[in-house]
């Protein structure tokens, strides 16, 4: 059965959920998409064109009489997505279109409370594209099997979470981890600013700094949850970021305790045997001399880079890997609506 999927907030992930979704016709099909600060015309360009992922290999037009996007991919498939303009969640329509899955992707209803408005409009789950206070968290390839079915609000965790959380399961599952810090080398986002400004919210002072002309230490709370999808490290993990002017890619840098020790050869031969086999499509592998923009529109959640990894002895190691922000986790939360429905069902 294919997965009918409504997108809150046509920013950024929402944009690429979208264009991740029409690739996998067969799983899952966008039918609807929410943003009451664009216009059809301007969402229409804002999809066809993209400053990092490229122009949409295909055609999309806005069409006025159906207030629809008509998505065509060149290859014989179209799409016809439904534009709403909403503000209020629950005032969104889905059910005109049978959307029974929605991607919470504007960044404000990331509590299950506000979440669950869309569940008004007719949608039966709701996957939010970010962090959750209250929301179980799932990251695709580490605990979506813990999926029930009995929430009918879930978080696809952060990019981030999605990219250290599988290192850590593999890394853990066999050697344990005693305790670690990570730091993530992250991409600009939308929450920051060209030139120097008052901060979004006026807490994060650096964060108001330009984001063109800076390396800029940040908080995340990436670390901290991997505790929440493998509870056996709650509290073994922190660590923090330093936003960086590009556009997209980012790099987790974990370094770790081991309980059992090893050689870094026999840590990355653990971590590529896995990137080939159990976690083949979430995990990846390289021992090229690899920068940031071969990863862009890499759709993995993370990508071990074997020739940048270090270790000091055999139970204090460094392990470096890579991750499109944008693309790969747009892609896990597509991952994710899929196997919801096959719980579901």
């Amino acid at each position: 059965m294919t997965v009918k999927l409504g997108i809150n907030g046509f920013g950024r992930i929402g944009r690429l959920v979208c264009r991740a979704a029409l690739e996998h016709p067969g799983d899952v099909m966008p039918v609807a998409v929410n943003d009451p600060f664009l216009s059809l015309d301007y969402a229409a360009y804002m999809f066809q064109y993209d400053s990092v992922h490229g122009k949409y290999p295909g055609v999309v037009t806005a069409d006025e009489a159906s207030n629809s996007l008509i998505v065509d991919d060149g290859k014989g498939g179209k799409a016809t997505i439904k534009f709403f303009s909403e503000r209020n969640p629950s005032d969104i329509p889905w059910g005109s279109v049978g959307a029974t899955y929605v991607c919470e992707s504007t960044g404000v209803f990331t509590t299950t409370d506000k979440a669950k408005a869309h569940l008004g409009g007719g949608a039966k789950k709701v996957i939010i594209s970010a962090p959750s206070a209250d929301a179980p968290m799932y990251v695709v390839g580490v605990n979506h099997q813990n999926y029930d079915g009995s929430a009918d609000v879930v978080s696809n965790a952060s990019c981030t979470t999605n990219c250290l959380a599988p290192l850590a399961k593999v890394i853990h599952d066999k050697y344990g981890i005693v305790e670690g810090l990570m730091t993530t080398v992250h991409a600009s986002t939308a929450t920051q600013l060209v030139v120097d400004g008052p901060s979004k919210g006026g807490k994060d002072w650096r964060g108001g700094r330009a984001a063109i002309a800076n390396l800029i230490p940040s908080s995340t709370g990436a670390a901290k949850a991997v505790g929440k999808v493998i509870p056996e490290l709650n509290g073994k993990l922190t660590g923090m970021a330093v936003r960086c002017p590009t556009p997209d890619v980012s790099m987790v840098d974990l370094t770790v305790k081991l309980a059992k020790g090893c050689t870094g050869a026999e840590l990355l031969a653990t971590l590529k045997a896995a990137a080939e086999g159990e976690m083949d499509g979430i995990l990846g592998y390289t021992d090229h001399a690899v920068v940031s923009q071969d990863f862009v529109h890499d759709n993995r959640s993370s990508i071990v880079d074997g020739s940048a990894c270090i270790a000091l002895n055999d139970t204090f190691h460094k392990v470096i890997s890579w991750y499109d922000n944008e693309w790969g986790y747009s892609n896990r939360l597509v991952d994710l609506a899929v196997h919801m429905s096959t719980v579901d069902k």
